[in-house]
């Protein structure tokens, strides 16, 4: 049985910072729906579980030789869903400065345009200067984890705050919702004070995925049990070095990944020798090495009976293998 999960890294014109200037990239067309569309397809054509949109707040390095700008990553991810069928989207969203109360409902609202296949990233953020609500020069990673772990208790207690049969829709009693399916969720911690219920019915998956690439009780860890790799992919392993030689040169790029340079079938070797469970790939080069993984390491996969030949779930949670979660309110009602 197929057992391999790829998922795929979409920031800018690539993971790598000098992408953008590659005879093939498109960077007159990051901030359309088109590029993100587009990219989007090429993956789901693949046959990947799902792609991570990438955002930040961090101010980029002064510098005019790096791109700068982006576009909101849960708007992009609702912005494609409706033109995509199986595979999963997760938007990056920073958990520091964002009200859980939103995004949950923004993460809900993906869940139910894209019929089953939202996730979401969280992250975390050191930078004020946008703000200037909070002073963060003195908190600490472990802080910033707690309140991110805080952060996603929420999200989940919000989404299960209506229960899946909640809204009746009786025209003829007068009933749209059963009140006693909702729920206050009456959360109090340190960061966060919040009764609920959401505004928004729970969503198809009941939980949207969570990811992360710290602990903070999410469904999926990346550099956990998905393996985090930059791929520089060729049809040589010649070619390929000298690509990534070629542009570490121009800017050396971040040292927080593993970065495999190679053929398609090189690749496949390294995936299988691993043994991990699933893999998050970062092309370095869009759209170079994302039709590189779709296109030639996707079917050697296929041939050696590690990776599907169709999508086998309707949902995001389903690909992954988890299941639909049991509300905890009504677990506790009955």
């Amino acid at each position: 049985m197929p057992n391999l999960h790829l998922g795929l890294a979409l920031d800018g014109a690539g993971w790598h910072p000098a992408a953008w200037r590659e005879p093939d990239a498109r960077p007159n067309d990051l901030l359309t729906a088109r590029y993100w569309s587009d990219l989007t397809a090429e993956a789901e054509r693949g046959l990947l579980d799902f792609v991570t949109i990438h955002d930040t707040l961090d101010a980029p390095p002064l510098r005019k030789d790096l791109v700068r700008g982006r576009l909101d990553a849960v708007l992009i991810a609702a912005r494609i869903a409706p033109l995509t069928r199986h595979i999963g989207l997760i938007p990056v969203a920073v958990a520091t400065h964002t009200e859980p109360f939103h995004l949950s409902k923004a993460i809900a609202t993906l869940d139910y345009v894209s019929t089953g296949r939202a996730g979401v990233q969280i992250t975390v953020s050191t930078e004020s200067g946008h703000f200037g609500r909070r002073d963060l020069s003195a908190s600490t990673e472990q802080e910033l984890a707690a309140e991110a772990a805080d952060y996603v208790e929420v999200l989940r207690r919000l989404w299960d705050s209506w229960e899946d049969d909640a809204e009746i829709r009786d025209a003829a009693t007068g009933r749209f919702v059963d009140r006693e399916k909702l729920h206050y969720i009456d959360f109090t911690g340190r960061w966060f004070s919040v009764k609920g219920p959401s505004i928004t019915p729970r969503p198809p998956q009941g939980q949207p995925l969570i990811a992360a690439t710290f602990q903070v009780g999410a469904d999926l860890v990346f550099g956990g049990q998905f393996a985090e790799l930059a791929v520089f992919l060729d049809d040589t392993e010649p070619a390929a070095r000298d690509r990534r030689d070629r542009l570490n040169e121009i800017t050396p790029p971040p040292g927080d990944i593993e970065v495999f340079a190679g053929t398609a079938q090189q690749l496949a070797d390294h995936l299988v020798d691993r043994g991990a469970p699933g893999f998050r790939l970062h092309p370095a080069v869009l759209p170079h090495d994302l039709t590189a993984v779709t296109r030639d390491l996707v079917p050697e996969l296929q041939r050696r009976g590690v990776f599907r030949r169709e999508y086998e779930a309707t949902t995001l949670r389903g690909l992954l293998g988890l299941s639909h979660p049991a509300n905890r309110y009504a677990l506790g009602s009955r």
